[in-house]
C-alpha cells in the first residue's frame, strides 16, 4: 500500500470517469491507506475499497436505463430525480450486492464528505462513524439540491458534500496526508460561474439560510480550490488525474454509450499516466 492519500471529486454521472480510473487501479493492485470522497466520488470509492471489480460499471452504466435509477417520473412521484432508495438500498442489498465485509477489511481509512444544511459547513464521517450505516452516509453526500431530499444522519440534516467542499484536499492534509492523488471529473481550466436565479434557492430552502449562502458562494469556493490544487501540484504535493478529452457527459446523463465512453476514458487516462504516477508515489 502506497503512502499517499486519494481524494475524489463528485460530479454526478461524470463520476463514471473516476470509476474507470479506479478500475485500472484495482486491476493493478494499487491501494491507498486513506481515501476521501464526496458525492459520486464517495460512491465510486466504496466499490474500489471492497475490491469488487466491474461493480461500478454495472451499477452506474448497465443499470442507468432502469426507470428507478434516473427519471422524471421519479421526480414527479417522489420529488427526487435519482431513485435514492433504488440506488442506496435495492441495488447494494439485492441487485448488485455490496461486499461490506471486504470493505471493513480493506485496511484503508475512508472519509465521506457531506454538507450540514443548517450550518452550511462541511461535515466528514470516517469509517468508524459509518461502519454500521455506510450507505446512509454516502446517500447524504450524494443528495443534490433540488433533485434529492435532505438526509438525516447522526443528528444532522445533510446534503451533497460537493456543496461546501467539492475537492476535499485540505481535509486530507488535516488528517495527516501531505501527499495526495486527486481525481477530478472536469477538464483542465474549468471554472464555475456565479449562479443566477438566487430567488429560486431562497424560495426552495428558505428554512436554511446558511445553505443558501454557501450555494451562492459555491463558485468562489470551487474556483479557489482549483487554484490551491494547482499550487500544490506545482510543489509536487499533488498528482492530478482529470479527463484528457472534452467532456460530453453532464451531471445528469442516461445515455449508456456516452457513459461507457467516459468510463473507458478513465481507464485509458489511468493507463497513460500510470508509470509517472508510480514514480511520483515513490519519490
Amino acid at each position: 500500500m502506497v503512502q499517499a492519500g486519494l481524494v475524489l471529486e463528485g460530479g454526478g454521472m461524470r463520476g463514471v470517469y473516476t470509476a474507470g480510473v479506479l478500475e485500472y487501479f484495482l486491476e493493478n493492485d494499487l491501494s491507498f491507506p486513506y481515501l476521501i470522497g464526496v458525492s459520486a466520488g464517495a460512491c465510486m470509492a466504496a466499490s474500489y475499497l471492497s475490491k469488487q471489480k466491474g461493480r461500478n460499471k454495472k451499477v452506474n452504466i448497465e443499470l442507468v436505463s432502469h426507470p428507478k435509477y434516473l427519471s422524471f417520473n421519479n421526480y414527479l412521484r417522489y420529488r427526487q430525480l435519482f431513485g435514492m432508495d433504488f440506488l442506496f438500498d435495492e441495488i447494494p442489498n439485492k441487485i448488485v450486492p455490496y461486499d461490506f465485509e471486504a470493505f471493513r477489511n480493506s485496511g484503508s481509512s475512508f472519509v465521506v464528505g457531506t454538507t450540514d444544511i443548517e450550518t452550511g459547513e462541511p461535515v466528514y464521517f470516517n469509517e468508524w462513524e459509518t461502519s454500521n450505516d455506510l450507505l446512509t452516509a454516502i446517500r447524504a453526500s450524494s443528495s443534490l439540491p433540488f433533485i434529492a431530499p435532505v438526509v438525516e444522519f447522526k443528528q444532522r440534516k445533510l446534503m451533497d458534500g460537493g456543496i461546501s467542499d467539492s475537492v476535499p484536499l485540505k481535509k486530507a492534509e488535516q488528517d495527516g496526508y501531505q501527499k495526495n492523488v486527486v481525481i477530478l471529473t472536469k477538464n483542465s481550466g474549468f471554472q464555475k460561474k456565479k449562479p443566477s436565479g438566487s430567488w429560486v434557492l431562497k424560495k426552495a430552502y428558505k428554512e436554511y439560510p446558511k445553505l443558501i449562502e454557501v450555494l451562492l458562494q459555491r463558485y468562489e469556493i470551487y474556483n479557489a480550490t482549483q487554484e490551491y490544487l494547482l499550487e500544490q501540484e506545482r510543489k509536487g504535493n499533488v498528482f492530478i488525474i482529470r479527463p484528457s478529452e472534452q467532456l460530453r457527459v453532464g451531471r445528469i446523463e442516461r445515455n449508456p454509450k456516452k457513459l461507457e465512453n467516459l468510463y473507458q476514458l478513465g481507464i485509458n487516462d489511468a493507463k497513460r499516466i500510470y508509470i509517472n504516477l508510480q514514480k511520483w508515489l515513490k519519490s
